[in-house]
C-alpha cells in the first residue's frame, strides 16, 4: 500500500511515518521501493505501527521505543527482564501521576482563590494568608 493509504488507515500523518522510517522503526520488512521509487508498505507495517502506538501509549520515549522494538524483533530479553522493565515503567508512570495530582491541587487552589477575589475578596485574603503561613512552616 502507498504511504497515504497507510497514514489514513493508522490515523497518522505521512510525515510521522517517514520519521519512523528515518529513525529505523520501520525497515525493509515494512517498506520497499518500487521501480518508480515510490514506497510500498506491507501488512507488517500496519502491525508494526500498532505496536509503536501501543508503546507510545504507555509513555515510551523514542529511545525506549527503539530498544523495545529491537528486543521485540530479536527476542533478546528474558521474561524476567521484561517484567523488571514493566515494573520500572509502572513506577515511572505512578511518579508522574503524583506530580500531575500535585499540579491539579495547585491549579484548583489558584482557581478557587481567583474566583473568591471576584465574589468574596475578604475570604480570598484569608485563604491567601493561610497558604502563606503554610508555606513558611507556621
Amino acid at each position: 500500500m502507498k504511504i497515504q493509504e497507510l497514514a489514513d488507515k493508522m490515523g497518522l500523518t505521512i510525515h510521522t511515518i517517514r520519521y519512523y522510517e528515518k529513525e529505523g522503526l520501520l525497515d525493509e520488512r515494512h517498506v520497499t521501493r518500487e521501480h518508480n521509487n515510490y514506497r510500498s508498505y506491507s501488512d507488517e507495517a500496519v502491525a508494526r505501527l500498532k505496536l509503536i502506538k501501543k508503546f507510545q501509549s504507555i509513555g515510551c520515549s523514542l529511545a525506549e521505543l527503539k530498544e523495545a522494538l529491537q528486543d521485540h524483533d530479536t527476542n533478546a530479553r528474558t521474561n524476567q527482564q521484561i517484567i523488571e522493565w514493566i515494573l520500572h515503567k509502572k513506577h515511572e508512570i505512578e511518579r508522574k501521576k503524583e506530580e500531575y495530582d500535585q499540579m491539579l491541587v495547585t491549579l484548583n487552589w489558584m482557581l478557587e482563590y481567583r474566583t473568591l477575589l471576584i465574589s468574596d475578596p475578604q475570604k480570598a485574603h484569608v485563604m491567601l494568608k493561610a497558604w502563606q503561613e503554610q508555606q513558611s512552616g507556621h
